[in-house]
């Protein structure tokens, strides 16, 4: 479950609201003048994230080593379709994956 606090609120209750992230498995949105500014979450979800975030600059980095040199025009037109080629994949697996599902 993903909850809100004001920045004052988290301040005054930061045991109350660590105690919601690490026993209940919760999210914490703070906000600031009601916008969202941080969040506080478990550390397995906050490790996960880290990893994620460094396999994808990890990747986008192989990728721009793929198309030095590359007409940037014909680089984002290959990117591109291999894109959407990949998201219909995807598309016709979850398709066939609800399907299953339901037989």
């Amino acid at each position: 479950m993903i909850r809100e606090s004001s920045a004052v609120a988290a301040r005054q209750n930061l045991g109350d609201l660590l105690n919601q992230v690490q026993y209940r498995n919760d999210a914490v949105l703070i906000t600031k003048d009601g916008k969202p500014v941080a969040a506080l979450v478990d550390v397995a979800l906050f490790e996960r994230i880290r990893r994620l975030r460094d396999e994808f600059t990890r990747l986008t980095d192989a990728l721009g080593k793929t198309y030095e040199g590359v007409n940037p025009t014909a680089a984002r037109a290959e990117i591109d379709e291999a894109v959407s080629a990949a998201r219909k994949a995807r598309a016709k697996r979850t398709q066939a994956h609800k399907k299953a599902k339901k037989q």
